[in-house]
């Protein structure tokens, strides 16, 4: 599909090529019309008490990934010498790795846009690098959160050193965190990032490659999400941490970032514990988003002028009450009692 792009076993040779305009190739597709069918399907079913949606896939949808600015494949990624703790190699340059999910760009973000339906949390592997990561779409931080576990023994020490720090980050954290546009002008958010760094520990080959595993926990009541990568030689029941930056913890809901244009009532729900509720925008039949609450009530956002309808209740179970013709206002307002008895 990319010719001109001259690549050699996933990686582009024609400097005169670029990533970020000319990847996206309209018949490229990262996944299939059955696949985001069953994703759209997945991510807004709540049914059989569901509370929380984890997307499992083989890798990232982001290529969180640099190299030195003299090379021009990842094939110099295992001779690359480990950094010292703090060190922060010079002369890297982010780049597009198309084994990735970073590209197409337009299946990408079908794909993201799609799981951020359902809150969902995404975990993968495969990059060889521990990352936690939020998705962007049409802004940072706008859809949901990821965490791409390392190798529990890594062959393949990829890295993350990028020119320049992120914009909005932490001023505490480390230089490679913040907002970036990976090498296919994808927007990712990089909160944590476990690079290979000189351990100490024996053999050196084995744990100065940053080998690790992840953790992913759910908290049912509060709907945090608390992500971590641990090294390899942590036993987190003896009282050791993760690897710095982690954990990182969020809200469920955080992972539909999306701006609100407008609220629709304030749901207070009573004779029901935990219903699920979904918002239908009309003109289109879309499910913009489903949620079970954790609690009697929400806040339901809006996108767009609507009218929309709003579902609560139990999926699959008849005992659901609709609301149609809803339309947002710019700051919450009204309040919408729903009873069920």
């Amino acid at each position: 599909l990319l010719p001109e792009a001259e690549i050699v076993n996933g990686w582009p040779q024609n400097l005169e090529w670029d990533p970020k305009t000319q990847a996206d190739h309209p018949e490229a597709r990262l996944l299939g019309e059955r696949q985001l069918a069953f994703l759209d399907e997945w991510a807004t079913d709540w049914s059989d008490g569901t509370w929380m949606k984890v997307l499992l896939s083989q890798t990232l949808f982001s290529n969180v990934a640099t190299i030195p600015d003299e090379a021009m494949s990842g094939a110099v990624i295992p001779s690359l010498p480990t950094p010292e703790p703090g060190e922060y190699p010079p002369g890297q340059k982010i780049v597009s790795d198309l084994d990735s999910n970073g590209w197409p760009q337009t299946g990408r973000n079908r794909a993201i846009a799609t799981i951020r339906k359902g809150f969902a949390v995404h975990l993968s592997g495969d990059q060889h690098l521990g990352s936690t990561v939020q998705y962007g779409v049409d802004d940072w931080r706008d859809a949901g959160y990821a965490l791409c576990v390392p190798s529990v023994a890594n062959f393949w020490p990829r890295r993350w050193f990028p020119p320049y720090p992120g914009a909005n980050r932490d001023p505490d954290a480390p230089p490679y965190t913040g907002d970036y546009e990976d090498g296919f002008g994808n927007k990712v958010t990089v909160y944590a990032v476990g690079n290979p760094v000189r351990s100490g520990r024996e053999p050196a080959a084995l744990h100065d490659r940053a080998p690790g595993y992840g953790i992913a926990r759910f908290n049912r009541e509060s709907r945090e999400v608390s992500l971590a990568v641990w090294p390899r030689w942590a036993d987190p029941s003896s009282g050791e941490g993760p690897l710095p930056g982690w954990p990182v913890t969020f809200h469920q809901e955080d992972s539909d970032g999306r701006r609100a244009t407008g609220y629709l009532p304030y749901l207070e729900i009573t004779g029901m514990e935990r219903p699920v509720v979904r918002v239908v925008e009309e003109a289109t039949g879309e499910v913009v988003y489903a949620i079970r609450v954790a609690a009697g009530t929400l806040l339901p956002r809006a996108y767009g002028p609507g009218p929309y309808t709003v579902i609560v209740g139990e999926p699959g179970s008849g005992d659901e009450q609709e609301f149609t013709g809803m339309q947002g206002t710019p700051v919450p307002g009204d309040t919408l009692r729903v009873e069920f008895d």
